[in-house]
């Protein structure tokens, strides 16, 4: 059932934090643990598509404190976010503004009809299997947030919307645990969850796809502000990921010159990509050239790459010269990560230089022993559980997108190669 969060201090977590070696300054236990408490917030509050107004006042309330930033909404409800004053000073340096950007749903079920005082229809917006729906416990937020248990007891044959018209999205009925007056349509229901914690470096909690990437974006955010770094840092942040990047398509409807984020920006979009064994949690953040549908711009994905090897004090793996003790104690990851698609390729799609960067992420979509469900080889009947993530890949997307916000180079990682080893080593074409 959900609670009162129970978690291991967050200083002492944030005490074993790898400081990253490149980064040009330690950032201390004590804002570490306030970036994880960010974390721990931002990933039990209730969200799903359409349906992100939660998480929004809290964002509202993060913004509110800090008068040298502005917000500006677009006409679906993205929310935009700058710096004050530096877009004019980046500007007239010729500089392109570096966009972060995370979606603000998770997937969870939304009400959609109330037949009785304790029963109502859900839909279920995201991409979970059905083995997870059998006998499910959920929990349902009310508008005066009141948590009401509850449990599925039914798939719908056919699913319309209130209007009647054929619904996109599953439908489910369910039973709570007691009568509520207090339940109307659009209300969010989520998996029933115990509380977040943290336990041995891993950090469990109810969404992180994508809460806890948002989190990231507003730490490193709130130290390019409070320790002026940078130039013309934003963040765009989006609704409806979920359901089809709803809210990133939106984005790049209107006229390019009604934009309000601007053709000529670099746009790294921050998500939580389910973990392979190839792509590990604890391994660090993963610089991501690409997704099940296309592959990211490659000079920006190397950009970052470069960056993250500055930081790092080494590249994410080792040459077949090396040993592993070559590897960097701050670690950080370059992935094809092909399981879904994400926003980066609606940003490349629509024209903008874009990629993604990822924290690998475990339970997916709520989804435990997903590999033996896939494969049909689980014991137990399939269960949802709580997403997790490795609070030092955590705290290294924060290093990462500080030290992108700081310095993001514009040129080719290739062709500086290339310069490099003609200089030293073209003599040999004629030895």
């Amino acid at each position: 059932m959900s609670g009162v969060t129970a978690f291991r201090d967050p200083i002492q977590a944030a005490s074993h934090v790898v400081t990253a070696p490149g980064l040009g300054f330690e950032i201390s236990a004590e804002t570490r643990a306030r970036h994880l408490r960010w974390l721990l917030d931002l990933t039990q509050i209730p969200t799903a598509a359409g349906r992100e107004f939660r998480v929004v006042a809290w964002l509202r309330r993060w913004l509110e404190a800090r008068p040298g930033l502005e917000a500006t909404t677009d006409t679906v409800g993205n929310i935009h976010v700058a710096i004050r004053g530096r877009a004019s000073v980046a500007a007239g340096r010729g500089a392109r503004p570096v966009y972060f950007t995370a979606h603000l749903d998770h997937p969870a079920f939304v009400v959609e009809r109330v037949i009785a005082p304790g029963v109502v229809e859900l839909s279920f917006r995201g991409g979970v299997m059905e083995d997870y729906f059998r006998d499910a416990g959920i929990t349902l937020h009310d508008s005066r947030d009141a948590r009401i248990p509850g449990k599925l007891t039914g798939k719908l044959g056919e699913a319309r919307r209130p209007d009647g018209s054929p619904s996109p999205f599953a439908h489910y009925l369910a039973e709570l645990a007691r009568d509520a007056d207090t339940v109307a349509p659009g209300d969010v229901a989520t998996w029933d969850l115990p509380a977040a914690t943290i336990e041995d470096g891993l950090v469990h909690t109810h969404a992180c796809d994508d809460l806890a990437a948002l989190a990231a974006a507003l730490s490193a955010f709130d130290e390019l502000l409070a320790r002026d770094l940078g130039g013309d840092v934003r963040l765009l942040l989006t609704r409806a990921e979920e359901v089809g990047f709803i809210g990133a398509i939106a984005a790049c409807r209107p006229a390019r010159d009604q934009r309000l984020m601007p053709m000529h920006a670099r746009v790294i979009a921050l998500e939580n990509s389910r973990s392979f064994a190839d792509s590990p949690i604890g391994g660090g953040p993963i610089v991501r050239v690409g997704d099940r549908v296309s592959v990211f711009s490659p000079q920006l994905t190397d950009a970052i790459a470069k960056r993250a090897e500055e930081i790092a004090g080494a590249p994410s793996t080792v040459t077949a010269s090396q040993k592993n003790a070559a590897l960097p104690t701050w670690h950080w990851q370059r992935k094809l990560m092909a399981g879904g698609a994400c926003e980066a390729s609606v940003f490349c799609e629509a024209g903008y230089e874009s990629t993604c960067v990822c924290l690998p992420l475990g339970n997916y979509h709520n989804m435990a022993d997903l590999a033996n469900v896939q494969a049909g080889t689980n014991t137990s009947p399939a269960r949802v559980g709580r997403e997790f993530i490795s609070a030092h890949d955590y705290h290294a997307l924060v290093d990462l997108l500080i030290a992108c916000g700081v310095s993001l180079p514009s040129g080719s990682p290739v062709t500086a190669l290339a310069a490099k080893l003609w200089n030293d080593r073209s003599w040999v074409l004629n030895a």
